[in-house]
């Protein structure tokens, strides 16, 4: 028989089917949620406010965005002293942190990666009122607010991951604080 090496074993990684199935129906069910939105309320209302809920979904994926990456990107011991001082909102960060990766991946992935395809069903709901109201070639308004909404996404993350890069610590400790309000292990 052939000796099993430890070493290796030990350091292989495991795939966490849990967390898998978790996030892929967080995702299904944001989706809905947001798809519901999307295809019942914005074809009800004005011009106006669907280009608000437009930049709404643009922002929140910006938001998410940069929180996902403040939370990869912050250090653990800085919430420690916090966190023993019982401050609000730091055991949590703390925990983020150590979770680092399925938080962000909730964050860039499922919130960033709906609110994308949201503001993209936005756009086009927005495209053809624009187009019929002002009798202009649906085409040419498809294409300009595709382009428009993806300068905004792509334009506003970049922002956002700098700033998140260099406030990690403050973003991620204000996003815990919040959290905490929905969260009962704190």
């Amino acid at each position: 028989m052939k000796k099993i090496n430890k070493k290796r074993t030990k350091n292989k990684k495991v795939t966490d089917y849990k967390w898998i199935v978790i996030v892929t129906l967080a995702a299904f069910l944001i989706s809905l949620g947001f798809s519901l939105l999307s295809e019942t309320i914005i074809p009800q209302v004005s011009l106006i406010v669907a280009i608000i809920i437009l930049l709404f979904f643009i922002a929140l994926g910006i938001l998410f965005d940069m929180i996902g990456v403040a939370v990869t990107v912050s250090e653990e011991a800085s919430f420690h002293s916090m966190a023993a001082k019982k401050v609000r909102g730091a055991p949590l960060a703390v925990l983020l942190i150590r979770n680092a990766n399925k938080v962000s991946s909730f964050c860039n992935d499922v919130i960033g990666d709906i609110c994308g395809i949201m503001s993209g069903a936005t756009g086009v709901t927005i495209a053809v009122t624009i187009a019929s109201q002002f009798h202009w070639d649906l085409l040419c308004v498809s294409l300009f607010l595709t382009a428009l909404i993806a300068a905004l996404t792509i334009g506003g993350k970049a922002l956002g991951k700098g700033v998140a890069m260099n406030k990690s610590n403050e973003i991620l400790f204000r996003f815990a604080k919040v959290l905490t309000i929905f969260y009962s292990g704190n």
